[in-house]
């Protein structure tokens, strides 16, 4: 159930190990955050702008390549002098950096010589804390308990505040927090540490879309002899006592097997049954738990030649000491930041054409339009969304006077919109919000009450380009046995060098 990054990798890898797989999809078109949408002959990815573990020897590479599907795939790596840019409007200060974990430590200890050996512990704590790990690096897990570092779960804004003095570079060495939904007190410093670790070893891009990833799955699955249902939702999952029996679809299809793995947002799956098998106390932690912040959207296509490519992801901030609050809303300062870059075109030059632009935004600013669907949204809902997008496009201008002129077309979405076709709960990013405070009620595991349902995609362990896929191998080897997916992804890229 759900077609996105998670239930096609996770389709995929049972579908090499023998496994008859139907995957079944609420949109039309298949892949969640992978979907490639157009408009105005332009296509835009919708979620999977940046790419982290694709280049060679990272564990998406060697998932990919097992698969046999990275021949299928077009990739294009940012530039290693400068992989991300952060423009400070305050005092107008551009940071460019560089990927690769030494480069980053010297670029870093360059603007701040006076934090130069915090600098390096902090980085080399990251990778300390990554390196505890296992399953980033597909090494084959431990069976005996073991203990994490201390700051594993410690905040990442407060490891952040341990290794620094300066509240600028405590600020500008977390530009990163908008891709795992960063907050105060509460964010686990190990998914920070996954998320920066990924991104500093060197980030990718799709060439012309996203939607090239989830195809070439979806291939998989169906030469393993499995289907694909898109466009005909799960509207009923049947259970006697705690076994899974069917699933029924929109169109009155049932579908039974012999396992079945939920690939959605655990709350969407409670919304399927009244069955005993999820207790009272299960249910109402789900529906309680809060969900991370979403996005305000603006997608740009631009005139022919009147702006450049720029082969890195940007970040503007408005000030320092915002970023570990992103999910509140001021009406007054929004947007304090917000990341922005030209996505990767066949054949791409000199110029760009089109952008897309992200900020954080929580759902509770949209939530009085709750009751509204993608296309029939009111007048007001249209005036609110038309003075966001404005005030975007008032920020870039500090930046890039005349922005607009160079746009041919500009257009927005909003939390609603990604509530709406990703079928997430209040828009969510990043699925459940994970707090350090309360880990495990914020995540899900893989294994259910119901004996033969499991769960897979960003609501279990980490969300991400990297983390579902990683955890769609947790959710293949609570089928066919523990390490086995993993010690084959291994000897066959050990095989292929």
């Amino acid at each position: 159930m759900g077609g996105g990054l998670g239930g096609l990798f996770t389709g995929a890898l049972l579908a090499k190990e023998g496994y008859q797989v139907t995957v079944i999809e609420k949109n039309r078109v298949i892949g969640g955050g992978l979907q490639t949408f157009s408009r105005h002959g332009v296509n835009f990815e919708t979620g999977m702008h940046l790419l982290g573990g694709i280049r060679k020897d990272g564990a998406i590479y060697k998932i990919c390549e097992y698969l046999g599907i990275m021949k299928d795939l077009k990739i294009h790596d940012v530039d290693a002098d400068c992989m991300d840019e952060i423009t400070y409007i305050s005092d107008g200060k551009t940071y460019h950096i560089p990927e690769g974990k030494e480069n980053f430590i010297r670029y870093f200890q360059s603007e701040f010589p006076e934090e130069k050996q915090g600098i390096r512990d902090y980085v080399e704590e990251l990778y300390h804390i990554v390196d505890e790990i296992d399953f980033f690096y597909l090494r084959t897990e431990n069976e005996h308990i073991y203990s994490h570092d201390e700051k594993f779960y410690w905040p990442a804004d407060k490891i952040v505040e341990y290794y620094f003095k300066n509240p600028k570079l405590r600020d500008a060495i977390s530009y990163m927090n908008p891709m795992f939904g960063g907050s105060a007190g509460h964010t686990p410093g190990y998914i920070s540490a996954l998320i920066n670790v990924l991104y500093i070893n060197g980030p990718s891009r799709f060439v012309s879309n996203s939607q090239q990833m989830a195809e070439a799955l979806a291939r998989v699955i169906e030469e393993g002899g499995g289907k694909i249902v898109s466009g005909d939702p799960v509207v009923k999952i049947d259970i006697e006592g705690r076994q899974m029996k069917s699933v029924t679809t929109e169109s009155g299809r049932q579908f039974s097997g012999e396992n079945y793995i939920c690939a959605i947002h655990p709350k969407q799956l409670l919304r399927l049954t009244d069955a005993k098998a999820f207790s009272k106390a299960y249910r109402n932690r789900i529906n309680e738990a809060p969900n991370s912040f979403s996005s305000f959207c603006v997608f740009c296509i631009f005139k022919p030649e009147s702006f450049p490519y720029i082969n890195h992801t940007c970040y503007l901030q408005m000030d320092y000491g915002k970023v570990w609050h992103y999910g509140e809303y001021d009406a007054k300062d929004w947007p304090r930041g917000f990341m922005y870059m030209t996505p990767c075109e066949d054949h791409q030059g000199p110029y760009a054409r089109k952008m897309i632009i992200n900020s954080p935004m929580p759902y509770s600013v949209c939530s009085k339009w709750a009751d509204s669907r993608t296309g029939h949204r009111s007048e007001e809902y249209e005036e609110w969304k038309q003075e966001h997008l404005d005030r975007i496009l008032d920020r870039m201008e500090m930046i890039y006077p005349a922005f607009r002129d160079k746009c041919e077309y500009v257009f927005a979405s909003s939390p609603l919109t990604i509530r709406d076709y990703y079928n997430e709960p209040e828009g969510a990013l990043y699925g459940l919000f994970k707090d350090c405070e309360h880990i495990a009620e914020s995540q899900v595991p893989v294994f259910t009450k119901v004996r033969n349902l499991f769960m897979a995609g960003q609501n279990c362990n980490v969300h991400g380009f990297c983390g579902v896929p990683l955890t769609a191998i947790n959710t293949v080897e609570a089928i066919v046995g523990i390490n086995r997916v993993t010690n084959k992804i291994n000897e066959a890229y050990e095989r292929s060098k």
